[in-house]
């Protein structure tokens, strides 16, 4: 890890994106710190950012209805053995962190069981923690690696645009930030020497809120990181080994698109596709950095580079002739 506490400003930024799947299991994890180990090896200064554990955000959903129902303790008690589970599998405990969130998270549940309301301020503070809870968790683990890592809550980075036709629910809940490169970002992060570690989906606004990005919301959280940055690449590590021209399950003939343009990639996602999501190109795409998609359990498979430099070739050809290409496929 030395070549991370080198204040090069010349030692280019990597963002590496972790899906909800990719952060939930152990041999998971074990691909995740090896591909860092790898990235830094490689000479890249890497930041991470990655979802809630698979699951969770769905508990996190179902808890506002619960706690009206005085219910609940089923919910949190489901919502924090995933975790700490996942933290027996890792050989790690839980920080100090993790347990304030945690206690954070029951303290909202009882008010909501008390009042019987919600409005939808409240209901992102309650989604944000199922990020909050997984990174702290994932920081512990990249340590006990020899992984240093500095942990960022993202609501202090990523600020929610002003939107002037937005309703207020859409400015809380599905939520746009400024991802102008950020000099004084860069140098901060810089000067911390160590392997970030951030979260998707949240940001927060000019008063302080915690907002959301919108369901999905990941991806784009990491493109608004890796335009501030002026990241040398984005990396989106998920269940699939990148991106096809089809379902390769229903369409035996579905070719991996090894190679997009950024337009052919803000199509498919725009179509439906569960790989990228569909804000998360415009970043990228606005200064240039390629995106990569790589499947967490294979990461040795080569998957999918999306730039504005590729040739025309028969894989592309295949795009135009997909009205939805069906990308939702599991590995």
């Amino acid at each position: 890890m030395s070549a991370l506490l080198k204040r090069d400003p010349a030692q280019p930024w990597l963002v590496l994106k972790f899906g909800g799947t990719s952060v939930s299991s152990a041999a998971n994890w074990r691909n995740i710190a090896q591909v860092v180990q790898t990235r830094i090896a490689e000479g890249f200064r890497p930041a991470i950012v990655h979802s809630a554990l698979s699951g969770i955000t769905d508990r996190l959903m179902a808890l506002p209805g619960a706690a009206m129902q005085g219910t609940q303790e089923t919910v949190l008690g489901q919502i924090e053995l995933a975790h700490r589970s996942l933290a027996q599998g890792l050989g790690v405990e839980p920080n100090s962190q993790f347990e304030q969130f945690l206690a954070e998270l029951r303290a909202m549940a009882g008010a909501l069981a008390e009042h019987r309301s919600i409005d939808d301020g409240a209901r992102a503070r309650i989604m944000a923690m199922g990020e909050l809870l997984a990174t702290t968790i994932g920081a512990e683990f990249l340590n006990a690696q020899g992984i240093g890592t500095c942990w960022i809550d993202a609501r202090a980075v990523l600020r929610a645009d002003e939107r002037l036709n937005a309703t207020q629910s859409a400015s809380l809940l599905s939520a746009t930030c400024d991802f102008a490169p950020d000099e004084a970002l860069q140098s901060d992060w810089r000067e911390r020497g160590s392997v970030i570690i951030t979260q998707g989906f949240i940001a927060s606004n000019s008063a302080g809120e915690t907002v959301l990005l919108g369901r999905g919301g990941s991806d784009t959280s990491a493109a608004y990181f890796a335009a501030k940055l002026r990241a040398a690449r984005l990396e989106i590590w998920t269940d699939v080994p990148g991106m096809f021209s089809a379902n390769p399950r229903a369409v035996p003939t579905a070719r991996l698109l090894r190679e997009l343009h950024y337009d052919e990639a803000q199509e498919i996602a725009s179509n439906g596709a569960k790989v990228l999501h569909p804000r998360c190109v415009l970043p990228v795409r606005q200064y240039g950095i390629p995106l990569h998609v790589y499947a967490t359990q294979a990461p040795g498979l080569e998957g999918t580079v999306i730039t504005a430099h590729v040739a025309d070739s028969a894989a592309h050809c295949a795009i135009s002739s997909v009205s939805v290409c069906w990308i939702n496929w599991f590995w």
